[in-house]
């Protein structure tokens, strides 16, 4: 099972190293560097973040048990423990059979179900949503009042899912980022929604490495 985002931290700063090297920083669609990355900026605790990468663990190992790889290529993403399915399966059944599994495993608060029913993908499209996810996190990174960091990027079938937790116009101006990225075809919000006063609060916390021991 493939999954179209990553999370190494040092991805945003080669990302813009990328696109400085290549002579076209102000491009919003110019980057190298795929999504899903989570900086100093993400609005998340630590022990939430932990969580949702627990939670990604759980729910893949399940659907891995459960379906064979040439009839489902399911990729699993959590944030803030919502987990998002995306990806296909042969069958309508399965689609159902795997939003119950994602909904019964540990500290799941909600699952979307963005599975497609049909043929699998093939190795090119699932490299053309890598790059594509690398061309929206490149543009979120170079745009004005998208708090990026805490944004998690996922593209598959060239839908765009944006999550993450943020204010309304922050959202708002991340999906027209990533609408104008060549390719996309579509954009999906899966926000937590935040207060103005609640984000700015959120910037004033210290870091986990910050706080006394």
């Amino acid at each position: 099972m493939m999954s179209n985002h990553w999370r190494a931290p040092l991805a945003a700063l080669a990302a813009i190293a990328a696109l400085t090297s290549a002579g076209c920083a102000p491009l919003l669609i110019g980057g190298a560097v795929a999504g899903g990355v989570m900086v100093a900026s993400d609005r998340r605790s630590p022990g939430i973040q932990l969580e949702d990468q627990a939670i990604e663990l759980r729910v893949r190992n399940a659907l891995g048990e459960k379906f064979p790889k040439d009839r489902a290529n399911i990729s699993v993403t959590s944030y803030n423990q919502r987990v998002l399915l995306t990806g296909e399966v042969a069958e309508a059944q399965m689609k159902l059979d795997a939003e119950a599994i994602a909904a019964k495993s540990d500290n799941v608060r909600a699952v979307v179900n963005e599975l497609h029913v049909g043929s699998l993908s093939t190795q090119a499209n699932r490299n053309f949503d890598t790059a594509l996810t690398s061309k929206v996190l490149a543009a979120l990174l170079q745009a004005k009042d998208v708090p990026s960091g805490a944004i998690k990027v996922v593209s598959e079938r060239a839908v765009v899912y944006l999550m993450g937790r943020v204010t309304p116009g922050e959202g708002e101006a991340a999906a027209r980022v990533a609408s104008r990225v060549a390719g996309v075809q579509r954009v999906v919000k899966i926000f937590d929604y935040l207060t103005e006063k609640e984000a700015a609060a959120e910037a004033t916390k210290p870091s986990a490495d910050a706080q006394p021991k």
